[in-house]
């Protein structure tokens, strides 16, 4: 078997606060084509991705698509002088992912079964609210016990002004700080969350990176008065460790980061320092299925938990969900939200999540079907195939 033609699938999604997805097709001369993904947060970002994936076919074209192993290094080395962390190990990624896919049907295997077997039968979900209803306050009781009434049991929102997916978002880092008045608005919004999901449902603050580190240690610390937050996570942005550190240091709230950490490589000094509670690196962006795998056995080592960012597209989910259940030091999963119709309609057959939990779909590889019509009816600036 070879590899014949890597193609970028760029694709509207709506009802998901994406708005497109980034799929990527490893096609072969069997007639066997995998499936990965790379949905970044941004448009410019997407297509500048995608662009790259094109390219990668003058790399991989002719190749053994089950030599996985030996193409992530050839990906990943290809960009070295470029810099191998952020859109090289994106693609690194979206082939890595594809290519197991592939592997898997060949073999009739699921991607878990060829990682050394399942440790559990499904995978416990954290997932996030619709943050546009959050405009009263009967908005946010009613969104959060719907959640809570569909059996998920986590759930992670950002209650800082300025959270994506709102109007006038602001996911730059800019001057790094938040007033007063704005730190009370959160700090309400969470008391009210937390009073709406009640004492068993298991809350995760997202700061998304956006503060400097006296902000970020104010918040952390209003969050240890309110107590009963589960982590509080990326409160600095990702490139300072020291900054982490001085967090770390001065907040009780246990902390989560990750999934804007690029390979194996990027987490050594998050375990050797102790610098984050939980793991959550992203399959599509942090090196792929391979890499996750790596990861996991690193922090297994560490003895902290694997809570992968998976809240991009059904690719994203699933293949996340493939290395966690390979996983013993596994917390949950993420999905984009706890109704998965933004992801099955590009589906065959549904993916399951009743109950709070993910079941992995029983197929071979990842055991995803795609609809290749409803695809290409949704394809973007002439990316499909």
């Amino acid at each position: 078997m070879r590899i014949t033609e890597i193609v970028p699938w760029l694709v509207r999604s709506g009802g998901s606060f994406w708005g497109e997805f980034l799929f990527v097709e490893v096609r072969t001369d069997e007639g066997i084509s995998g499936w990965g993904e790379i949905t970044t947060t941004t448009p410019t970002a997407n297509r500048g991705i995608a662009a790259m994936v094109r390219q990668v076919n003058d790399l991989l074209v002719g190749d053994d698509p089950a030599r996985i192993e030996d193409t992530w290094n050839k990906v990943f080395r290809a960009f070295t002088y470029m810099g191998s962390r952020g859109a090289g190990t994106n693609v690194t990624s979206a082939v890595d992912i594809a290519l197991w896919d592939i592997r898997g049907k060949a073999l009739g295997l699921r991607v878990c079964d060829l990682l050394g077997g399942p440790v559990r039968d499904d995978l416990l979900i954290y997932t996030h609210p619709d943050q546009r209803r959050f405009g009263t306050r009967e908005g946010v009781v009613e969104e959060i016990r719907g959640i809570v009434e569909s059996g998920h049991t986590g759930i992670k929102f950002d209650p800082y002004p300025h959270a994506p997916g709102l109007p006038q978002s602001n996911d730059r880092y800019l001057d790094g700080r938040l007033s007063r008045a704005e730190e009370r608005q959160a700090m309400e919004l969470t008391a009210l969350v937390q009073e709406a999901a009640g004492p068993d449902v298991e809350l995760m603050i997202d700061a998304h990176g956006r503060f400097d580190v006296p902000t970020a240690i104010r918040l952390g610390q209003a969050l240890d008065e309110l107590g009963g937050i589960h982590w509080y996570e990326e409160p600095v942005p990702p490139e300072s460790y020291h900054a982490l550190r001085q967090v770390r240091e001065g907040v009780r709230t246990p902390i989560s980061v990750g999934e804007r950490l690029h390979t194996r490589w990027d987490f050594v000094p998050v375990f050797e320092q102790g610098l984050a509670d939980f793991a959550m690196p992203d399959v599509t962006w942090t090196g792929g299925i391979s890499e996750l795998k790596k990861i996991s056995t690193m922090a297994e080592a560490y003895y902290v938990p694997m809570s992968p960012h998976d809240a991009a597209g059904p690719v994203n989910l699933v293949a996340g969900g493939q290395v966690m259940i390979t996983v013993p030091n596994f917390y949950r999963i993420e999905s984009s939200r706890h109704d998965l119709s933004s992801y099955n309609r590009f589906l065959t057959a549904p993916l399951d999540n009743s109950g709070g939990s993910l079941k992995l779909p029983p197929g071979p590889g990842l055991g995803l079907d795609f609809d290749l019509d409803y695809l290409r009816a949704h394809a973007l600036d002439g990316f499909g195939g």
